[in-house]
Order: structure tokens, then sequence, then C-alpha cells
């Protein structure tokens, strides 16, 4: 096994560098994040930090790189209050991928893709029509982080939108059939595959499988 010391590692290439610390920790989820400008011009963007942070109330953070460059989805997000979090399915990858470029505040993101804007119920920020399971969030706070000059956001989920035959019984969202993809590093997508779920863990008792992965 190979073994990288904290000197080495900051000795290494600056890209290649980024590329294997991106992808040491695992694999990340994927998501397209709408907002608009106050000139009501959308933007959406790919991150792969969107992570659960609560359920009572339903709470969710990503982190925004520093804001010492033009950040449209911060400026946005900030002014309007609402950002859209929503999921990429294998069917876009290469389009979502695309919005990763540093366009201009006034450039929608949706007219350099085959990505659809939709608004929902009017609520302010856009949705990304070809995702199968997307939240309409209302921001709540941020958090500086000061080791790397980065931004922690939160937001409240306040609308979900889930296509049919994703949900369980007992709510559980089969990512599976939704085609949820993740993300290996900055560039890599995979399309993962359930292996199993099992009962809720207690001390002292045995772990049971739960076979039906359906609806």
């Amino acid at each position: 096994m190979r073994h990288y010391t904290d000197k080495e590692i900051k000795e290494l290439p600056s890209r290649y560098r980024a590329h294997f610390i991106n992808s040491c920790t695992g694999f990340k989820s994927a998501n397209l994040l709408g907002s608009v400008s106050k000139d009501g011009i959308s933007n959406v963007a790919i991150f792969s930090s969107v992570t659960h942070l609560g359920s009572n109330p339903p709470l969710l953070g990503f982190v925004l790189r520093p804001t010492s460059v033009e950040r449209n989805t911060y400026d946005n997000l900030v002014k309007s209050g609402v950002f859209t979090v929503n999921h990429v399915n294998q069917n876009f990858i290469k389009e979502a991928h695309k919005t990763s470029a540093k366009y201009e505040g006034n450039v929608s993101e949706f007219d350099k893709t085959l990505l659809t804007e939709e608004f929902l119920d009017d609520f302010k920020a856009p949705y990304v029509k070809q995702s199968r399971i997307k939240m309409g969030c209302e921001f709540v706070n941020e958090y500086f982080i000061k080791e790397n000059d980065c931004h922690f956001i939160i937001g409240k989920i306040k609308h979900i939108y889930v296509d049919d035959h994703i949900q369980a019984d007992d709510g559980w969202l089969n990512l599976e059939r939704a085609q949820t993809v993740c993300i290996d590093g900055l560039d890599g997508y995979a399309l993962p595959q359930i292996l199993n779920r099992f009962t809720y863990a207690k001390p002292n008792e045995a772990v049971h499988s739960i076979r039906d992965l359906g609806s």
C-alpha cells in the first residue's frame, strides 16, 4: 500500500493534489443548486458537498468555496433567501458537469446547457426539470470556515418533489430507482447500487435485513 506523508501531499502538483484529495474521502453527492439573481437571471451549478443535517427541522448544508472571487450561487441565495437542490441522474451527467464552468453573473447556465429550468408553486428559485428528486430550500445561516476561507451554508427544506415509484412505504427513497448518481473526486460520475437495507440497530439486538427494496 502506498503511503503519503503530509510533506509529500503538500509537494504534489496542484491539479494532481486536487484530484487525489477530492477522491480519497469517498463518493460524494451530486446535486445541481438553482438560484436567481436580483435581476431575474437563473443560475444553476453542480455541488458535491450537499449533506443532511437533520430531519426535524429538515436541514441540509453545503460548502461554498472562498468568496474572494465572484460566486453567483452565494450572491443569489443570500439576496433572494432561497435556492433549490436537484439530484443529478445518469441521463444528464454531461450537462450537469458543464455547469461547473465559470460563467459571468449575467449568463444563465440553463442557456448554455440542455438543462431545463422550471418554477413550481410560486417558489422564487428555479428547479431542474430533468431531476427526479428536488428540494426548495430557504437560506437559514452561514458559518465562515477560517481554516480555508470557505463558507458552510445551511438551508431549511421547504418543498420536496419526488417522481413516482421512488419512495417506499416507510418514507425511504430508493435512489437507485431514481438513477441518482454520485461523484468521485472532481469529475468522475458513478451510479451506485443498493446492496441491502437493515433494521434499526439497538445494543445487544440482532440486525436483520430488510429485503424489500421497493416501494
